[in-house]
């Protein structure tokens, strides 16, 4: 049976040096747009499949979570397939309507967050991060959206 320990007070430092680097293509995009607006269509187009990808992610995190317990409960292997589903629904959408995907995907990551710092057998250290990370990429995202609209 596996068992994932929950006695850790503060993530590993390479779980957190990771998180931490993949938050720089939710905050660059929308610095780049406002700096060098040429690049805005670019920049926002590369935000929005970043958040796509990690939207993805994170319900596969979720799947493989779920799966790793001795009976998988049902709702959560199904609920976990959303993300993917949700993410690709968005990135289907126009370009002309970037805005409204980008906030779409920081209210779908938002709602992950939700999902995800209340998960049995993650350890102790998890939510946090999860909120540190969701909260720079929904910043990442959101500002996008305004930059996308400026």
């Amino acid at each position: 049976m596996l068992s994932i320990s929950t006695d850790r007070t503060s993530p590993p430092a390479s779980v957190t040096t990771y998180g931490l680097l993949g938050l720089i293509p939710f905050l660059a995009p929308p610095l780049v747009s406002w700096v060098v607006p040429d690049w805005g269509p670019f920049a926002s187009r590369l935000l929005a499949l970043y958040g796509g990808l990690i939207l993805s992610f994170l319900g596969g995190a979720r799947w493989g979570l779920a799966n790793a317990r001795p009976a998988a409960p049902a709702g959560v292997i199904t609920l976990s397939m959303l993300p993917t589903l949700v993410g690709l629904a968005l990135l289907l959408l126009p370009a002309d309507m970037r805005r409204f995907q980008m906030v779409g995907l920081a209210a779908a990551l938002a709602a992950q967050w939700l999902w995800d710092i209340k998960a049995a057998g993650v350890p102790g250290w998890y939510p946090w991060l999860r909120s540190v990370l969701s909260a720079g990429a929904i910043i990442g995202l959101l500002a996008g959206a305004a930059a996308a609209a400026a």
